[in-house]
This record gives structure tokens, sequence and C-alpha cells, in this order.
């Protein structure tokens, strides 16, 4: 990191003449520093969120979210403001130059709760993201903010801040975590690289009110002599994507007469649709050389930038915010050693440099410009669609590379078929619960850590390392067949007794060995096991997750499975 340093200028200090102090310092105001700032929030972690701009960047940038990122929402109590800027359940069409279907892509599965292709305005969403850190008196934002240097410090890092005053502010924290875009300060200032390649081709992206032509979902016209994108958005917006060529300038695409002839294939009356904004972008696949120097932290695109064709960039930042959110939390409260925060380069980049190649060879595909070389993809695209399995590999978005630790805060501690669910993220289905009906299981399980069994009590299968989890604030659930819901032969205060309503969950337990999980704060299972594997299973995971608390209140009693027999 750079020592301090800046432009000439005062040098501002808290009341007391000490520097302004923090646990987290976020930089950067876009969609995951605000997710990550609405987390550490939830959890109660004193935040400064730093942004160069004096707003919200209004210009175009993604138009499709995931289920996991719709789940990530719900879990900073976010999901309810947000939907409504979305359009669920996008079909995503690749047409040829004729307009022949070469591949679909229309998921009907829900496994995480919701549906895996949704179309979004993310000023819109990034808005909301912004109105949800009113609901914390420990987070801060400071606009027109621009971070100059970063130095350790005793305490973890110390940032020096200027103001458009020519004022600086100096900010001690434990961690500082860039979310400041493909050109980060941060990524700059902690000197590591950022490995890949920028594409030479330009493309423009133009959003229209009105949308001239109101048709649902999404297509990607692998046209040779212009390949092309047409997106439906909420709220009567349509967003167009082109290619523009070699031969053609930037300032070419500032005349309306140039977007009216781009548009004039696509749409009735090129020339009077209303433009709310448009931009010149090229496509980068990169990736920093580290996540994580010391105390400070990169996520989203300051870590990892890839094309659009999968709309992933977002949601890989979005992943990249819950990842580290919930383990800077567990560390802030004390809870977890800082070698937890090792894992989150562990386990993220393996899977953003998944998601790079696959749209990076998604964009090779779509984009081809040499006819002879789009006609050949166009025969093996379509006899391949022809083919049931092919199809519902396309259709069900099975080539979609899915997170997977096989190292990190998960713990492998007995057999294969136990081993086989580790790292993955656990299914979210509607449930029934004693004072509520039809309720998504994450609402059940909270914000934080839980354990869950399937047919037996939690404490009787845990015993004495029930009260680690217990001192941890985590749920302990008991799930149960529907019909079981109300039976109270095993009722303690400290469990949660849940009624697989649609029997999602039943099938789920039947396709594994294990009947007790581990589910961290992200949903994704850090063990599993049978139930008298249970216990040490748990010390095991203790180890894993640096854990410093539990097993030592006295408070709480713990009981006994003898104490449990119906």
């Amino acid at each position: 990191m750079t020592g301090p340093g800046g432009r000439d200028g005062r040098t501002e200090r808290s009341d007391n003449g000490q520097p302004t102090s923090a646990d987290v310092v976020v930089v950067g105001a876009g969609p995951v520093g605000l997710t990550l700032a609405n987390t550490l929030g939830q959890h109660g972690v004193r935040t400064i969120v730093l942004e160069q701009r004096d707003s919200l960047i209004d210009y175009p940038r993604g138009v499709g979210i995931d289920d996991e990122s719709f789940r990530a929402f719900q879990s900073i109590g976010m999901i309810d403001p947000i939907l409504p800027h979305t359009n669920p359940d996008q079909v995503l069409r690749f047409v040829n130059a004729k307009g022949r279907t070469l591949a679909a892509i229309a998921p009907t599965e829900q496994p995480y709760g919701w549906p895996r292709r949704n179309g979004f305005i993310q000023p819109l969403v990034d808005a909301e993201l912004l109105a949800g850190l009113e609901r914390f008196e420990g987070v801060d934002i400071r606009w027109s903010r621009s971070l100059e240097s970063l130095a350790d410090s005793p305490r973890g890092v110390t940032a020096t801040v200027a103001a458009p005053d020519g004022s600086r502010e100096v900010i001690e924290a434990r961690y500082l975590v860039g979310c400041d875009g493909g050109r980060s300060t941060t990524r700059r200032l902690i000197g590591t690289s950022f490995e890949g390649t920028t594409s030479p081709t330009r493309w423009v992206v133009i959003d229209l009110r009105n949308d001239p032509l109101g048709t649902p979902n999404v297509t990607v016209g692998a046209d040779p002599a212009r390949p092309f994108v047409s997106v439906s958005l909420a709220h009567g917006v349509r967003r167009f994507e082109f290619m523009i060529h070699d031969d053609e300038t930037d300032e070419q695409v500032e005349d309306p007469a140039f977007l009216a002839g781009l548009l004039a294939s696509h749409v009735p009356y090129p020339s009077q649709v209303d433009v709310i904004r448009k931009r010149v972008y090229t496509h980068h696949s990169r990736i920093a050389g580290a996540f994580r120097k010391g105390p400070a932290f990169l996520a989203g695109d300051a870590a990892h930038l890839m094309p659009v064709w999968q709309g992933q960039g977002y949601n890989s930042g979005i992943r990249d915010a819950v990842n580290l959110g919930w383990k800077l939390a567990l560390v802030m409260q004390g809870s977890a050693s800082d070698a937890l925060l090792d894992t989150y380069d562990l386990e993220r980049r393996d899977h953003a440099r998944a998601m790079i190649d696959l749209s990076t060879t998604v964009g090779r595909w779509v984009s081809p410009t040499r006819k002879r070389v789009a006609a050949l993809r166009d025969v093996v695209a379509i006899a391949a669609s022809a083919v049931p399995t092919v199809k519902r590999y396309l259709v069900e978005m099975r080539f979609k590379p899915m997170p997977r630790y096989s190292s990190g805060a998960v713990t492998y501690a007995h057999t294969r078929s136990d081993d086989a669910v580790v790292g993955r993220q656990f299914i979210q289905p509607r449930v029934d619960t004693r004072s509520a009906r039809d309720v998504r299981l994450d609402d059940v399980l909270g914000p934080w850590f839980s354990v869950l069994c399937w047919n037996n009590d939690p404490l009787a299968v845990l015993g004495e390392e029930a009260e680690r989890w217990l001192a941890l604030d985590a749920r302990l659930i008991a799930l149960r067949p529907a019909s079981q819901l109300h039976w109270r032969g095993s009722d303690h205060q400290e469990v949660e007794i849940v009624g697989d309503a649609t029997g999602a969950l039943k099938r789920w337990f039947d396709g594994q060995t294990s009947s007790v999980l581990f589910l961290r704060p992200d949903r994704f299972v850090a063990a599993a096991c049978v139930a008298q594997h249970a216990p040490e299973v748990s010390r095991a995971l203790a180890q894993a997750l640096s854990l410093t608390v539990g097993g030592d209140r006295a408070s709480r009693t713990v009981l006994h499975a003898a104490q449990h027999t119906p």
C-alpha cells in the first residue's frame, strides 16, 4: 500500500482530533458496495461508504439479474422494494440473421426460491439499495469523496480521502473493501495486477422510454452484418445494444440519424424513439491478481470484469458482497479470527474465472462477422437444439457454472456422500411454521447461521455442541413432514419447527445420505453428516470457520437426547 499523501489541502479529523473511525470502509456506491453496506449494517458493523461521484450512476448498465442475487436481496430485507423494478422469468432467445431461433434459455425450475432469469433496471434497483442504508445508524455514506492513499495501521488500515474543496479526511478502520469498478483506485493502491484482455470491438447501448415494441423477453441477434441485443425492461423501457464497426466513430453514435439507422430494422419508426441514455463500451475479460492484501479487499468489477453475454458481471459482484459480508461481520463481532477472511479469495476466485470464461465463449459464439463462420455456427446450433438432452441443457441453464466451494469456510468430514452437498447452495422451498404458512425457507432461517435436522431434534443430535451454535445466535431448525408440524412431543424454545409444505425438502434429503446440515449465512452448506456424526462435524466446522466463541456459556442449559425422548 502507499503511504499517506495527496494534493495540498487541510486534513480533517474527528472532534477529538483523532482520525475518523469505522469498522469497515467501503469504496464505491455501486450495487456491490451498497449490498455489502446493507449486509454490514444489518449486523451492526460501523461502516463508511465513500463515493467519488455526487450521486448514483445513471448511465446504461446491467439488465440481467439471477435467482442468487434475488436471494441475496431477500437476505438483507430488500427484495420487496426491488421486485417492482424487475421482469421475472425472462426467456432469452438467440436468433440468426433470418430470425430463426438457434437456442432458447427458458428455465422454469426455482431451486433457490426465485426465477433464474430476470430483467431489471439497475439505476432504480441501486436507488432502493441506497435507501435501504437509511435503516442503519451505523452506516454513513459520503458523496464526492475520492480515495487518495492507503496505509497499514496498528488497527488495520488508514485511508486518506479527498473532498471537492481540496480538504482531506483521514479514516481509520479494521478493513477496507474496494468496490470501485474496473478502474479501481483501491486495486491500484494495493498494487495488484488485473490480468486478462480487452476486446477491440465496441458496442453502443441505448435505453428507450415508451418501449416501441412492447414485447417481453430478450433477443440476441447473432447477425454477422451487425450483432444486436433487444431487452424488455420494467416500466416500459427497452434496451438495444449494437456492435459498432471499425470504420464507425464514437462521434457518429452521437448523431440521431445514425441511431435511427441502427434501429431501422427493429422498430417501426426509428426516428421517433424516446432515448433515455446511450453509451459506447467495450468488453473486458479480466481478474485481479489478488482479492485481498492485508486489511484491503476487492469486490465486483474491481476484482473481475467479464463480457455481458450471460449477464453475470452484476451477479458475480453481488456474490462477492454476500460472501465477504457475513465473514467481515463475524470477525467484527469477535466471533471468528481474521483467518476466516482469507477464504474470500479462496472461494470466489475460481467461480469468477469460470463466469469470465463462459461469458467470453458465448460472446465469440454470438458475434462472428464472417458470413461463412456464422453459417456454420447456425447449422451446428440448429442441429444441436434438436437433440432433447442438449435442448434441456440449454433451456434449464445447466451450462451455468454454479458456485461450489471445495475449500475455504467449509469442512469435509466423513463420507463421500455427505461431502457431495458440502460447498453447494441449499434449496429454498416454501414451508410452513406454526405461526406462518407458505413462507420461503430463508425467511424462517433468518440472516445468520442455521443448523437443519431432518426428522430429528437439533438439540438432541448436537448434544453439548448445541451450545456453540446458540452462543453464535444460530437458529436450530427441526425439519419435519407437514403431517408432524403441530406435534409437540419434543418442543424446545431454542428450536424452530418447520413443516415440509411441498415435499421438496424430503425429496432433497431422500437423494442424500446426510440428515444434518450446517448452513452459512449465504445459504451454502458448510458441513453435512448423519445424525450421530453431528457433534464431531460441528467441532471440525468451528475450526474451519476460525470460530472464537461457543461452548462455554453456563447460562444456557443444553438438553440431551435422553430428555427429548417422546
